[in-house]
């Protein structure tokens, strides 16, 4: 698997409230995540990482072995609790989210330095 670089400054956000609308995340969310503009570090060593979202409003923490189900809190972002596994598919590290919420997750990849989600 790739290795990530350890942080990335935001960029820009591109389709982000319809990606949250799909997601079925409620009006004022979607608007106040679109107005976030957040950082990410990344801990990388062996199969465990951490992946640290920055904003001016609160921190969110994903602390996980890869390939390996584990319960995520998701409770300041939106609410809700799920069974998550994080891993990589080719060179894109892949989040399923299993829960009272159907088809959520998120993809990471690098193009050039640029991490997208």
């Amino acid at each position: 698997p790739p290795c990530l670089p350890t942080s990335y400054r935001f960029v820009s956000q591109e389709n982000m409230d319809n990606y949250l609308r799909a997601l079925d995340i409620n009006v004022v969310l979607r608007k106040l995540v679109c107005l976030l503009k957040p950082d990410k570090e990344i801990i990388h060593t062996g199969d465990h990482m951490v992946i640290r979202t920055i904003t001016s409003l609160r921190d969110y923490v994903m602390d996980f072995d890869l390939g390996v189900q584990f319960e995520e809190d998701l409770g300041p972002v939106d609410g809700r609790k799920c069974q998550t596994t994080v891993s990589w598919e080719g060179d894109q590290l892949v989040c399923e989210q299993l829960g009272e919420k159907r088809n959520r997750g998120w993809r990471h990849w690098l193009e050039g330095d640029q991490l997208h989600l």
